[in-house]
């Protein structure tokens, strides 16, 4: 029992950093109906961001952790967002009246020279970090395990709630969410009632960049290291987390990637680690058997 509470609490927290991801992939595709293969490398790209800023106000400025802590997300959201916003301008933008590969191999050149960028002006090594946040609770143990819940666990699932019912509401209830709907259901119908369609294309890759930048600070505060390779895993993980989910549905991004985390540390812990990113995806390939939209998808309408 004391095994499989500890790895619950582990794949809620894994799962929660994949869901972070997971929405950016599928506010992306909702819109524009394109996978961003480069929103892994985003993802990577807000680590490192977090790290150089984690260090910079601690070790030079002399900050306590948790402003700057605070600090690090603020500026990680900025300066990703600022990132994503340029790469959609650069290298999708003019590609969104082609035909319908040609956005996706730019995505997936963008993740090559992300990943090839970071490993030149950064170095190929895995760069450690001292620890953000230190301190655990021991729930329940035995002499021979225990169940423990760092704080750090805690600040990750919280945030992740966090930005799943702010994002929600933003989609639901504001004049950007509306535009976004709109956009999703028919870009030329929603620009011709005088909705700035590119505008709201930006904005979208920008808030889902910022999503990413945290996910980034999370999974820098949860391993404490980050290498230039860490952007292709975790996102081939969060988009097949969207899909689970449902692409298209917030919900179903973050208990998509609730499911793949738990998937993965349950595999783990019984059976044997080698295999386990081979279990989330077969158990991929089984629900899209039965449920081909998703958990929390909808079928998709044919206009006519």
């Amino acid at each position: 029992m004391e095994v499989f509470l500890q790895q619950l609490i582990n794949g809620l927290t894994l799962g929660s950093i994949y869901g972070l991801i997971a929405i950016g992939y599928t506010m992306v595709f909702g819109i524009i109906g394109m996978v961003n293969f480069a929103h892994g490398d985003v993802f990577m790209v807000g680590g490192f961001i977090a790290l150089m800023c984690f260090m910079i106000l601690t070790a030079w400025l002399g900050l306590a952790v948790i402003p700057s802590l605070l600090l690090v997300l603020l500026i990680g959201m900025i300066l990703t967002g600022l990132w994503n916003w340029t790469i959609e301008r650069v290298a999708y933008r003019p590609l969104r009246g082609s035909f319908r590969l040609a956005p996706l191999i730019s995505a997936i050149g963008m993740s090559i020279f992300l990943a090839n960028l970071v490993q030149v002006l950064q170095g190929p090594r895995n760069k450690p970090l001292p620890p953000m946040i230190q301190g655990n609770f021991v729930l329940m143990g035995s002499e021979s395990t225990t169940v423990v819940l760092a704080y750090k666990q805690i600040v990750i699932v919280v945030v992740t709630v966090a930005l799943l019912i702010a994002f929600w509401w933003l989609v639901q209830k504001t004049p950007l969410g509306r535009a976004q709907r709109a956009c999703e259901q028919d870009r030329k119908m929603a620009a011709l009632l005088g909705i700035d369609v590119d505008r709201t294309i930006s904005i979208t890759f920008v808030i889902g960049a910022a999503l990413a930048a945290v996910a980034g600070v999370m999974y820098l505060m949860y391993y404490g290291v980050v290498s230039f390779s860490d952007g292709f895993v975790p996102g081939v993980k969060a988009f097949t987390a969207a899909v689970l989910g449902g692409i298209g549905s917030l919900p179903g991004a973050v208990l998509g990637g609730l499911l793949i985390g738990l998937i993965e540390t349950m595999w783990s812990a019984y059976f044997t680690i080698d295999y386990k990113d081979v279990a989330a995806f077969s158990i991929l390939a089984i629900t899209l058997i039965f449920l081909p939209t998703g958990i929390l998808g909808r079928p998709e309408v044919e206009k006519v």
